[in-house]
């Protein structure tokens, strides 16, 4: 599902991926598929270009949970990704909960190397995402979803409980490994 509705969350990690992304030019080739620097004829994803999915739940102890999020390349253009996604989280009626994101490895992962991603149209690019629960914490219904650079965000189903609203997410890449 797709909501372009605008929020302090969303203008906030917007102005975090332009500054990502305006190192893109200064961005050196890398061995990995699909990281390259995006050159002047590569535009930046749209939220419009995008679907996103989070994957298989990620198993953890001491109340840890976890998904890959995966961002796909739906338009019929090559576009280009850098940095991080922003995220918040919707309550019942997608009511905006309080949402603290935090960039950097998570429970499930270390976070690669923030690369500019090419993506052709249906190419991927994944996040790794975790999160604490415990009884007392509230219930989510929905996550949103704001690639780097852009100020309108997806919004995808989302029944998980998270301490505090605080989510840690992976920058992106093209496969991000998860820990043992």
């Amino acid at each position: 599902m797709r909501n372009t509705r605008r929020t302090g969350r969303t203008a906030a990690a917007a102005a975090a991926g332009a500054l990502l992304l305006a190192g893109t030019a200064a961005a050196t080739a890398s061995a990995t598929p699909g990281a390259a620097p995006a050159g002047p004829r590569t535009p930046t994803c749209r939220t419009a270009d995008l679907s996103a999915k989070l994957m298989q739940p990620l198993a953890g102890g001491m109340n840890h949970a976890g998904s890959t999020l995966q961002l796909t390349n739906t338009s019929h253009r090559t576009c280009a990704l850098r940095g991080y996604p922003g995220l918040g989280l919707e309550g019942p009626g997608h009511r905006a909960l309080p949402t603290r994101t935090e960039w950097g490895p998570t429970w499930y992962a270390d976070t690669p190397a923030v690369r500019t991603l090419i993506l052709p149209p249906g190419r991927r690019a994944q996040s790794v995402l975790s999160w604490t629960h415990t009884d007392s914490a509230d219930t989510a219904a929905y996550l949103e979803i704001t690639p780097p650079a852009a100020t309108t965000h997806l919004t995808v189903p989302f029944n998980q409980r998270v301490d505090g609203g605080v989510l840690q997410v992976t920058a992106l890449s093209i496969d991000v490994p998860l820990r043992g």
